[in-house]
């Protein structure tokens, strides 16, 4: 959406302005060094040149990250002339490359969550703790009339978070509250070229034809501004059940270090219908290792039945078996859709959107995959036979060949486990409680 504000002439924005900007989304380190996803347009450019002469005047540096999808040709020279732009400006530069195959459909989602993983993927290589995004008012209201269209809840109507906790950095969007206008305004007054994508104005996408329609909308007062607003209040309320789910999570959740959860039967029942869901929307992501949790018919059904006196049969739903157990609910990771990747000594990796897993064996042929449901003899370690049959074949293990050589014992700290052929700590994508959605 492309709105002007009362036909007025955009100011720029100022290096105070940004600063306290920023500063909402802060805190930051002394000397902060910070990196910014820079795709060549007039708003990265602009949060590109801001965050740059931010981190300068404390002692630290912005460096841009631009990713090229290779979905166009000149797409690898357009990304080129901005690490020259920028670096002209003093701003370090990388540049990010997406390789493999391309996806015939949904190409703006793959194309967007491809962009997220290399910049997060960098982040994490680098030991770099904040990645801002460009993200502003009108990209706040576009979204929300998009997820209104797919009838999402209160969550997906609360829009963008200026600050989203990934486990090992902070994703940030300071220029939320800012209308996209005075972010070009920026860029003119600073000089900046900058790249038009021609994706911005294929009809094919959805964004742009909301863009089209925002005159009519505007003129019905559903303008950016107001859009914006109504995720803010949103926001508001996502928070506040945030936090009662926290306080449920608490109190009737177990997380074991091996990567399964017990659930109280009788304290989900005591919970509203709305803070059962989210309690269970997060057991099953972080353990499932996924990112976005389950919707519709079948999570309902779920709640539904494991808060009943009579929870029946167990359950698949969002990557994880759910079995009751007593008084609990196991909630484990379906062994059968784990990850199977090929590693070698000494990598460091994140397998199955669940473990962080270090590889000690050495030689070829090393295989990382569940150790299964059932597991060759020589797995029959005495600390196996106390777990959840579930939980106990989604745990990571190192095979040669066909023959397992080694099971990952996470949450074991004794002094011989640095002997072990892999080391592995339970840390998925998805926290089961974090930060509180933020309204800044």
């Amino acid at each position: 959406m492309r709105f002007r504000v009362s036909g007025k002439t955009p100011e720029p924005v100022g290096e105070a302005e940004f600063a306290a900007l920023i500063g909402r989304v802060g805190p930051f380190e002394d000397k902060p060094v910070i990196a910014v996803g820079a795709s060549g347009g007039a708003d990265s450019s602009a949060l590109a040149v801001l965050a740059g002469r931010w981190a300068r005047r404390r002692g630290g540096r912005a460096v841009a990250l631009t990713v090229d999808h290779g979905l166009r040709a000149g797409s690898r020279a357009e990304a080129r002339q901005v690490a020259l732009r920028l670096g002209a400006l003093g701003i370090e530069h990388h540049l990010l490359v997406w390789r493999g195959a391309k996806p015939q459909s949904r190409i703006q989602e793959a194309a967007r969550d491809t962009r997220y993983r290399l910049l997060g993927a960098w982040c994490r290589a680098n030991g770099v703790l904040h990645l801002l995004l460009a993200h502003h008012r009108e990209d706040q209201a576009e979204t929300m009339l998009l997820r209104l269209g797919a009838a999402s809840g209160l969550d997906g109507l609360a829009g963008m978070a200026a600050i989203a906790e990934r486990a090992d950095f902070r994703l940030l969007r300071p220029c939320l509250d800012l209308a996209r206008d005075r972010l070009r305004a920026t860029a003119v007054a600073q000089g900046l070229d900058w790249v038009e994508d021609p994706s911005n104005r294929n009809t094919r996408f959805a964004r742009v034809r909301l863009r089209a329609l925002a005159p009519a909308l505007a003129a019905e007062g559903l303008d950016a501004a107001a859009l914006a607003a109504s995720a803010r209040r949103l926001a508001a309320a996502r928070a506040t059940l945030d936090s009662e789910t926290a306080l449920m999570l608490a109190r009737y959740a177990v997380i074991h270090p091996e990567g399964h959860a017990e659930l109280s039967r009788a304290g989900l029942a005591t919970a509203p219908p709305e803070i059962a869901r989210r309690v269970l929307e997060r057991l099953l992501v972080s353990v499932g290792g996924g990112v976005y949790p389950p919707r519709g018919a079948r999570l309902a059904r779920l709640v539904a039945a494991i808060s009943s006196p009579d929870p029946g049969r167990g359950r698949t739903l969002a990557g994880c078996r759910i079995d009751p157990r007593g008084e609990n609910i196991i909630i484990a990771r379906e062994a059968a859709r784990c990850e199977r990747r090929r590693v070698s000594s000494g990598d460091v990796l994140c397998w199955d959107g669940r473990f962080t897993v270090r590889i000690n064996a050495s030689g070829a042929r090393l295989r990382l995959c569940p150790l299964g449901v059932t597991p060759p003899r020589n797995a029959c370690k005495h600390w196996l036979s106390g777990l959840p049959s579930p939980a106990r074949a989604a745990l990571p293990a190192l095979w040669r060949g066909g023959r397992l050589i080694g099971v990952a014992r996470p949450g074991n700290h004794a002094g011989g486990a640095r002997h072990a052929l892999l080391d592995a700590v339970f840390c998925p994508n998805r926290a089961v409680t974090a930060a509180l959605f933020p309204v800044v």
